[in-house]
């Protein structure tokens, strides 16, 4: 094993399995903004929420969740009833987007809405208006893309469910088999994960065909893992597998854009992700695919922490593997 490979790994992090009722309680499906953590989003967090939820709620908590994301500072002095005011909302519906957004009440929202506006005065940089025009110069694309990458990457990473991510990978690294469903881009997620889980030695599938999909699923039991890659939660070809696997017993995971979606009631462990705003030349799928990698990767390095002593000397011998394809021996 070299000291490359060794590298690659830093000690194993904590999490753990769901309890077994976790996918029942998901039957109906509600959204999963607070990720069951018990402690409200970093102010940081906030304009990532309402990029993610915002789809999925109705049209009068997105006024709520647009107005506190468009002007913290100027929400954060506003009492209940005249944020309710100010949007043409009721109080109640505050309440409930505030809760939507991961906070136990309103007070917490308006102490993350001090927190985000203090921290835009300070000098962090505004949000800018990132659409590609027809006639935009090459190098403006390559701006653009870059500053939605990495806004995509941040808002992601600042909504994930580290109790929830933590519990997937307990899953995956515990499981005598994994199959990832996904299709389209999706689908290409779902390669990349299986690719790499069979580089550390565990068995992994990620079937291309929709019936094969479900065959596949039929076969899986207790121990097993079946995981759901799909940004807008409602792909059928993705979803009937997962229901056969969590029928069949299998820990069941999945990745979506949407909490509140029809994924979520076969899913022991939800995983959100974030994407940028879509438009003409930058359609859903790159952005979804873009942060669904980051999922995939923070997957894939978790479980092999929990399976260093297996997962190193596996890596190594397939890195040997494929060196003389590379054109040199040793690590590509």
């Amino acid at each position: 094993m070299t000291d490359d490979v060794k590298k690659t790994f830093a000690r194993a992090g904590s999490g753990g399995r769901a309890g077994s009722d976790a996918g029942a309680a998901s039957a109906s499906p509600v959204p999963r903004a607070a990720g069951g953590t018990g402690a409200p989003p970093a102010p940081a967090a906030l304009a990532a929420k309402v990029r993610t939820l915002a789809p999925s709620m109705t049209r009068s908590m997105q006024r709520v969740a647009e107005a506190v994301a468009g002007d913290p500072a100027g929400c954060a002095a506003l009492t209940v009833t005249g944020l309710a005011e100010l949007t043409g909302t009721s109080e109640a519906t505050v309440v409930r987007t505030a809760r939507l957004l991961g906070y136990p009440g309103y007070r917490d929202l308006r102490l993350a809405l001090a927190g985000l506006a203090a921290q835009q005065q300070s000098g962090r940089a505004p949000a800018i208006t990132t659409d590609i025009a027809v006639d935009d110069p090459i190098a403006d694309v390559v701006a653009k893309l870059a500053y939605d990458e990495q806004q995509t990457l941040a808002d992601t990473a600042a909504g994930l469910d580290t109790v929830q991510l933590g519990a997937a990978v307990a899953a995956l690294a515990a499981a005598g088999r994994t199959d990832v469903y996904g299709i389209g881009a999706s689908g290409l997620v779902a390669q990349d994960l299986t690719q790499k889980l069979l580089r550390i030695g565990l068995i992994a599938h990620a079937p291309s065909d929709p019936h094969l999909a479900v065959t596949n699923a039929v076969q899986l039991r207790a121990g097993d893992v079946a995981l759901a890659i799909t940004h807008s939660g409602s792909t059928g070809d993705v979803i009937e597998p997962l229901r056969v696997a969590f029928e069949r017993g299998a820990t069941t995971v999945a990745i979506t854009g949407r909490p509140d979606s029809p994924v979520t009631q076969y899913a022991d462990h939800v995983l959100t992700t974030s994407t940028a705003r879509e438009s003409e030349l930058r359609p859903a799928a790159m952005s979804s695919r873009t942060s669904q990698l980051l999922v995939v990767d923070c997957l894939f390095v978790g479980v092999a922490q929990r399976t260093y002593e297996s997962a190193a000397p596996a890596l190594a011998a397939s890195y040997e593997a494929l060196a003389h394809r590379h054109g040199h021996r040793g690590r590509p």
